[in-house]
């Protein structure tokens, strides 16, 4: 897989595609990031926004990821105290996921957000965005948005000014954040910034095949254990032959075989022996046709993201 192949791998959508592939062009060392607000459970969907930045690391960019302390204040996740210590929680299970230690630059908001620069050029891009621009751009993301704080709405305006105060060439997030980006691309050139190229990689399924949301309990935990993935693995929605919106399917396709290039499914001599697979498509391909049954795709996915969690759970005894 070459450079860009590795960057646009598993990405719903670039903005622009055009601006990327000129950027690479042009450096041979461009600059990404991405900001995590601190919450709780980091989940498989924090980490696919982490496997996009281990592609955008090895195709050569320097990679900063925000620890955005201040933002999950404004939030209402927690008193500063507690959403830093979230964060620093949060540094640790990034590394272990496999962002190299000596080539990710960690940045917590708390250390650049309140100087005068910053909230001066915060105070500039409220001028320019309208209220309900702000409010839309939080919809997907924002806490409680039926009766909205005030802070809620500048979250959108701050996450604009942390791109052009890190200076940095792309913009990656779930597509959630999409809104805000878009924000930023607008509003950013008429202050004399650069508009970032923005990224977005896909929102996954949770385990029951519904919006994945710590409430519902339908997702995998980065430190959760062998026994505990089993245990949800076993209830997880998966249709034999169905393809499209299949979250076991989803796990292969962007945590599993991203780091595996192939994978063995372990099957009794009586339903066929061992089976091994290249790739998504052709995984894809065994399960639709029912080579592959759905009891296998999910044991085969609970020995590779146990393989894959492990490093984490080490870092977190």
């Amino acid at each position: 897989m070459d450079r860009i192949d590795l960057v646009k791998r598993n990405a719903q959508e670039i903005v622009t595609e055009k601006e990327l592939d000129e950027l690479m062009e042009a450096k041979a060392e461009p600059s990404a990031y991405t900001g995590y607000e601190p919450s709780g459970k980091i989940h498989m969907g924090h980490v696919l926004t982490v496997n996009k930045l281990i592609d955008l690391q090895k195709a050569g960019f320097n990679i900063t990821v925000l620890l955005a302390d201040v933002h999950a204040f404004l939030n209402q996740k927690g008193t500063m105290e507690e959403v830093k210590q979230i964060a620093d929680y949060n540094r640790r299970c990034f590394l272990a996921l496999g962002l190299d230690p000596d080539k990710t630059n960690f940045v917590y908001g708390s250390d650049f957000q309140l100087g005068e620069e910053y909230m001066l050029n915060v105070l500039r891009l409220t001028c320019t965005t309208s209220l309900n621009r702000a409010r839309r751009s939080m919809d997907e993301v924002g806490r409680t948005m039926d009766d909205p704080r005030v802070s809620q709405m500048i979250y959108p305006i701050m996450q604009s000014i942390d791109i052009a105060m890190l200076d940095v060439d792309v913009a990656v997030g779930g597509i959630d954040q999409r809104k805000i980006h878009m924000l930023a691309r607008e509003g950013l050139p008429g202050m004399g910034y650069k508009a970032p190229i923005c990224l977005h990689t896909p929102i996954l399924l949770g385990l029951d095949g519904d919006k994945m949301a710590s409430s519902r309990g339908n997702y995998i935990s980065v430190d959760d254990d062998e026994a505990t993935i089993k245990k949800k693995m076993k209830k997880a929605f998966c249709p034999a032959g169905e393809i499209v919106d299949n979250p076991v399917l989803q796990l292969f396709r962007y945590h599993i075989l991203p780091r595996y290039e192939e994978v063995v499914f372990e099957r009794p001599e009586k339903f066929g022996g061992n089976l091994t697979c290249n790739g998504y498509e052709e995984l894809e391909k065994i399960f639709e046709d029912g080579t592959l049954h759905p009891m296998d795709l999910k044991n085969g996915a609970v020995k590779y993201m146990s393989l894959l969690l492990a490093p984490v759970r080490e870092v977190l005894l």
